[in-house]
């Protein structure tokens, strides 16, 4: 199980996985690749040299800065191999998660419900090796901005939007909707040609039918959604005791 499994959290599911494209492992060892041309040339020109220059202090030094170029260069190589395998983009249905670091771990995600856009940008290389950057657009300062050389990018980009549409269809399913705006209260007047009462007061307005009643188990369902959207900071604490006491008031 990876990291990113164990920050999953009650009902939520992972739908994709994505890594950077294997050429990032390539661009950061790429001084341990020179380390070890360096080494391999250092160690040809030694090999060349007389046998008492090779036994002499110059060819010391020169076997053992072959040496150090090899244990660095492989241990440099492998640092960033560790990197690269720790590394991953995951998509679930409820937000999008970025796992990295070898023995410090940092994971960075951002809510489906907050990411307004995402803006692909692919180079001609890009296109020939399928990778490309991932810039998301979220609503909140926090949270993931860029994917840099991610593998299959179009492929996410879909998956992520997929998921996007998928969590607010279950929001609506879950019966919360954003309430009305809020009305300044308009005072009534008497216009010429309107009849009063007898009082001066204006007829009272019909009462609106009172709501029908509700069943037991989907107000069940529809609070252990909204609780689940309040947990995971989609809605506020407010919000959700206002919609619990209007669902309250329909038994």
């Amino acid at each position: 199980m990876s990291y990113a499994d164990g920050l999953l959290s009650t009902g939520e599911r992972i739908s994709y996985r994505n890594k950077q494209h294997p050429f990032v492992f390539i661009w950061g060892a790429r001084y341990a690749i020179l380390a070890g041309i360096i080494a391999l040339v250092a160690l040809w020109f030694r090999s060349g040299l007389g046998p008492d220059t090779a036994s002499g202090i110059f060819g010391q030094l020169l076997g053992w800065v072959v040496l150090a170029l090899f244990i660095g260069g492989i241990a440099v190589a492998v640092w960033t191999a560790l990197r690269y395998i720790n590394q991953e983009y995951v998509l679930t249905n409820r937000r999008v998660i970025q796992v990295e670091g070898v023995l410090n771990r940092n994971s960075t995600d951002s809510s489906l419900e907050k990411i307004n856009d995402a803006v692909l940008t692919q180079s001609v290389f890009g296109r020939m090796f399928d990778y490309g950057d991932l810039t998301v657009l979220t609503a909140s300062e926090a949270g993931i901005d860029k994917m840099h050389m991610l593998r299959k990018p179009i492929a996410f980009k879909k998956a992520m939007l997929d998921a996007k549409h998928e969590f607010e269809v279950d929001m609506e399913r879950s019966g919360w909707q954003p309430g009305p705006p809020i009305r300044e209260a308009v005072p009534t007047s008497t216009a010429a040609g309107t009849p009063a009462t007898a009082t001066g007061t204006s007829s009272p307005t019909p009462s609106a039918p009172p709501a029908p009643k509700a069943d037991p188990d989907e107000v069940t369902r529809t609070l252990a959604n909204l609780a689940d959207l309040r947990d995971r900071g989609a809605i506020t604490p407010e919000e959700y005791e206002l919609k619990k006491a209007d669902l309250l008031s329909r038994l």
